[in-house]
C-alpha cells in the first residue's frame, strides 16, 4: 500500500503539547518535523536580521518563520515526503498550509492542541525547558497575552488536550493519520 504524502499542521497555544504531538505525527508518518521556534532560533544570533524583523510592520518574526517552514515543507513534499509543521499558527497560516498541501498534491491534516485545565497549562509553561539553542523560554504573561488574541480555528481534524493521557492522544493521532 502506497502512503499518501501528508502535510500535518500542529498548532495551539504555547505549552499545550504541540511539539510532543508533532513528534508523534512525525513518527507515525516517518516524516520530518519542522518547528517554527527551531527555524527562527537559527536567525537569533544575527542582530541585523533581528532588527530588520522588528522593524517590519507588523514585526516579521511570525511571517518570516512561517515562510521558512513553507519553503522547507514544499521541498520535502516535492521529494514525495510527508511533513509535520509545529507552531502557533492562526487562520492565515492555516489557510496557507492548506493551500500549500493542495498545490503539492498532499493530504492536509490540522491538529490543534489545547490544555483545558488552566492551572496545568500555567504549570507546563513555568516548568518547561526546551533547550532550543539561541531561543528563549516564554513566561505565563506571554501566554495570557496570546490567549486574548487566539481565535478558534475552522476545519480542524483533531483536537488533542494535554489533560488526556499521552498514550490516548497518540492513539488519536495515529487513527487520524492512518485510518483503517
Amino acid at each position: 500500500m502506497t502512503q499518501v504524502k501528508t502535510l500535518v499542521l500542529v498548532t495551539g497555544l504555547q505549552g499545550t503539547g504541540k511539539s510532543t504531538v508533532a513528534d508523534i505525527a512525525g513518527t507515525v508518518l516517518s516524516a520530518p518535523v519542522l518547528a517554527h521556534d527551531w527555524a527562527m532560533s537559527g536567525l537569533r544570533p544575527y542582530a541585523k536580521v533581528q532588527a530588520a524583523l522588528d522593524a517590519m510592520d507588523p514585526p516579521g518574526h511570525r511571517a518570516v518563520g512561517w515562510s521558512l517552514l513553507h519553503a522547507l515543507a514544499r521541498s520535502q513534499m516535492r521529494r514525495g515526503c510527508s511533513v509535520v509543521l509545529d507552531g502557533v499558527a492562526r487562520s492565515p497560516e492555516v489557510d496557507r498550509c492548506r493551500h500549500l498541501a493542495a498545490e503539492e498534491g498532499a493530504r492536509f491534516a490540522l491538529i490543534v492542541t489545547q490544555c483545558s485545565d488552566l492551572n496545568l497549562h500555567r504549570a507546563r509553561i513555568e516548568n518547561r525547558q526546551r533547550d532550543i539553542p539561541d531561543w528563549y523560554e516564554i513566561d505565563w504573561r506571554h501566554v495570557e497575552a496570546t490567549r486574548t488574541t487566539w481565535a478558534v480555528l475552522t476545519g480542524v481534524d483533531l483536537v488533542v488536550d494535554a489533560t488526556v493521557p499521552l498514550d490516548q492522544n497518540a492513539f488519536s493521532v495515529r487513527a487520524l493519520l492512518h485510518p483503517s
